[in-house]
């Protein structure tokens, strides 16, 4: 039970990279003011947020301890929602051709076209549920290791979860693009169908994401191979449970159009640097003396 008990006053990995990334989003959002009626709001929340942080790290209180194993989850996540604010007035333009072309100049067509031969109401419902449980799936790992109270562990994860997340959102920012979805809509010859509940999680889906240009890097790809990477440290039968399903999500991004297989690779690549660099990285943005996660 690590330091339950004991306040850390110090500044861990996971709030160094958080901050560094709100430094560089406030920065961004400051240059381009003039374009984005939010900027003052968007930057006072921000410093709010980093505000907060600060209070529960170095006036630590009963609930400080959850707070600062936890936090990275809704920021991370208010963090994806702004995007959808940010690239539109930043980047007024988007990639979507240049990505469907990669992907035809590597399979001599459209993949999500070429998948249409496959295409059946079943498969379609069951890599709907499979996507859609990305979410859950993703924080089953820092969840099954938080009710362990191997904390030391799950500041290591939440880390490179968190990391991940944020590494993600920088691609968005590079590479905007919505989708095979929307860019290749033209070509598909029919609409997706399912059996029961598809186009309602499809519909949830779009709600919950607004009009994001969410697509290069894969942020499903990524985030589920760092969740099935670090599945081992926990048991082989979950382990095993997501070697079953992290290629089956990676398959339901291009069959269900929401990503070209560059997105795919790029996500697989951007997931393999972080697991490679995060020991070091997270031992080097750790404070001295800290507990470090074995994965």
């Amino acid at each position: 039970m690590d330091g339950i008990l004991i306040p850390d006053t110090r500044w861990w990995a996971v709030d160094k990279i958080v901050l560094g990334y709100f430094a560089v989003v406030c920065a961004l959002i400051a240059v381009y003011a003039k374009r984005l009626p939010e900027a003052g709001l968007l930057i006072t929340i921000h410093l709010l947020a980093a505000l907060l942080l600060w209070v529960e790290v170095k006036r630590p209180n009963r609930a400080s301890f959850v707070f600062r194993h936890w936090y990275a989850l809704p920021y991370v996540a208010a963090s994806y929602k702004e995007m959808a604010i940010i690239i539109p007035a930043t980047r007024p333009w988007n990639a979507d051709r240049w990505l469907a072309g990669l992907d035809y100049r590597i399979w001599g067509f459209h993949p999500t076209v070429w998948l249409e031969r496959i295409h059946a109401p079943a498969l379609t419902e069951f890599l709907q549920i499979v996507y859609t449980l990305f979410v859950p799936a993703v924080l089953l790992i820092p969840f099954l290791i938080w009710i362990r109270r191997r904390y030391a562990d799950f500041r290591h994860v939440a880390f490179l979860i968190a990391a991940g997340f944020l590494l993600s959102y920088a691609g968005y920012l590079f590479v905007p693009a919505r989708g095979p979805r929307f860019a290749l809509r033209d070509l598909q010859h029919f609409p997706l169908r399912g059996l029961y509940f598809f186009e309602t999680m499809q519909r949830t889906l779009d709600r919950l994401e607004a009009a994001h240009y969410d697509c290069f890097p894969s942020g499903h790809t990524e985030l589920t191979v760092i969740a099935w990477w670090c599945s081992r440290i926990l048991s082989k039968r979950l382990f095993v449970a997501y070697c079953v399903y992290t290629p089956s999500i990676i398959f339901a991004t291009v069959y269900l159009r929401y990503h070209y297989t560059v997105d795919v690779l790029a996500g697989v690549l951007a997931a393999a640097v972080l697991i490679a660099v995060s020991p070091i990285l997270y031992r080097k943005l750790s404070p001295r003396g800290s507990d470090i996660g074995g994965n």
